[in-house]
């Protein structure tokens, strides 16, 4: 099969069909996104990534909250106005728990590897601080080690990996290293062989739903084709091809057991597209552990089994990518595509009440809008989307599709953009300087505190949930929305 991509061009170098080599035949509008009108705007410059309030924000928190550990993390900060804007704990077992860990690291490889980006006020000693910071990293990733034997939970990459592989790959800490080979080892453990894919719950227990029988039922998540990084960097290090087999017969799996082949429209108001199959994506599926057949689609935190959950539709966006990336199995890069492309389709195709905002995606892309004055969003599926667009980016550009590189690169850019305008927190925060040398952080407003960097997250709104919360900070998606910067850093587009 060949990638494939729409132009309104009218050289040979843009017809359908034909590959366009980013060294050779870039267009024109290289580096930018088509907008619905059919022209282009150049990509956004982002200060809000890169200023002082993200890492006043983060370093406060870890502050303040430093005492929780080991048996709470940061999860989420409630919009409430009653609420004093500090961030709500969940006990340490959660599977948010490594993500908090992950924003320190990802400002320290700032700090270690871009200082220049992190605008630190003049009077802070930049040695200073890194040394503060770092021991502060190293004191909440404490908690994180002693749980890499974990072997309840597929989420032990999203535990482990946000830290421990920056912790490993910035400071050569084999501790780290040995405890993403432990964790990857638990993960490999729900390995079932006859249904080619890796055991995401035990269990289902929803108000109007339950799946308890392991032996006739095998639950398997959308979101679980990010925890496959986790296999595959353990493979390399380990040289245990095993592992990496295992990440790749589940990734394959999960092509026929969740994605949902959606109609092409070229003409959603881009210039520039992909045309290969696009994709819905299911939350959940059911599958016979003795022989991998599909039994049932669902969904746990969407709107409805039908629907696309757009955090779902986020996490196999950027899953296949990562998957691409380990694998270069063309099947995973054109699974990714496809569900980029849906994904970019639905936000241009939202409904008319959304006009501000327009790239922050509903929290599910068919859930009715009761209330056009306060929609219901979803900031984190937009950034998590937005990564997983940039890798796309970077694996088009090597595939030789300058088009469609330029397309996802940009508009990953352009949600990212939109979120910072609608969705960061203006409640910002900033760092303060002790005659002793000690770092810490204030509110820039007395009295106006948010601890999260966005808003507008939603961690479950179904409403047959046992917890349902909404519009809300979530530490998710404030850890891609600094990766998001760190990974523009390593692209040199900053």
């Amino acid at each position: 099969m060949t990638l494939q991509h729409v132009s309104t061009g009218s050289s040979d170098e843009d017809a359908p069909g034909v590959d366009s080599s980013p060294l050779t035949s870039a267009p024109a509008s290289e580096g930018e996104f088509p907008e619905e009108n059919g022209s282009t705007i150049p990509l956004p410059v982002l200060p809000e990534l890169f200023a002082e309030n993200i890492t006043a924000k983060a370093l406060r928190t870890a502050q303040i909250a430093l005492k929780a550990l080991p048996n709470f993390f940061p999860e989420y900060v409630p919009q409430e106005v009653s609420h004093d804007g500090s961030y709500t704990l969940r006990e340490a077992e959660f599977w948010t728990c490594g993500f908090f860990p992950g924003v320190l690291y990802t400002i320290l490889e700032r700090a270690v590897r871009f200082p220049q980006t992190l605008n630190l006020p003049p009077e802070i000693n930049l040695m200073q601080f890194r040394e503060q910071l770092l021991t502060l990293c190293r004191a909440w990733v404490e908690p994180l080690y002693a749980m890499d034997k974990r072997t309840d939970t597929h989420d032990i990459g999203f535990i482990i990996m946000p830290a421990l592989q920056a912790d490993w790959e910035l400071f050569g800490n084999r501790r780290s290293l040995d405890s993403i080979a432990r964790a990857a080892r638990s993960l490999a453990s729900r390995y079932v062989p006859s249904a080619r894919a890796i055991r995401s719950w035990d269990l289902l227990k929803k108000k109007d739903i339950e799946i308890l029988d392991q032996a006739r039922n095998m639950i398997v998540i959308i979101d679980s084709v990010c925890n496959l990084d986790l296999l595959y960097y353990a493979s390399h290090h380990l040289q245990e091809p095993a592992l990496a087999e295992m990440a790749t017969a589940h990734a394959e799996t999960l092509l026929k057991s969740h994605l949902r082949p959606e109609k092409t429209s070229a003409s959603h108001g881009s210039n520039v597209c992909y045309t290969g199959q696009w994709y819905s994506t299911c939350h959940v599926a059911n599958i016979d552990p003795k022989s991998g057949a599909l039994k049932r689609r669902l969904t746990a935190q969407g709107y409805s089994h039908e629907s696309s959950w757009a955090r779902g539709q986020a996490w196999g966006i950027l899953g296949y990518a990562q998957t691409y990336m380990s694998t270069k199995d063309q099947r995973f890069l054109e699974a990714s595509c496809g569900l980029a492309e849906y994904f970019l389709y639905r936000l241009e195709t939202a409904p008319t009440c959304v006009i501000h905002g327009r790239y922050v995606p509903l929290w599910d892309f068919d859930a009715p809008v009761d209330d056009p004055g306060n929609i219901i969003r979803d900031s984190s599926a937009g950034v998590i989307a937005a990564n997983g667009m940039l890798l796309l980016s970077q694996a088009l550009a090597g595939f030789g599709q300058g088009l469609l590189a330029s397309r996802f690169r940009g508009a990953a850019m352009v949600i990212v953009r939109d979120t910072l305008s609608f969705a960061l927190a203006p409640e910002k925060a900033k760092l303060t300087w002790a005659s002793n040398g000690y770092i810490s952080a204030e509110d820039e407003a007395p009295g106006h505190k948010f601890e999260g960097i966005l808003k507008y997250g939603t961690a479950n709104n179904n409403e047959q949930a046992r917890k349902r919360y909404a519009n809300h900070g979530l530490v998710y998606g404030d850890y891609y929305l600094v990766q998001f910067g760190n990974r523009l850093m390593k692209m040199g587009l900053v």
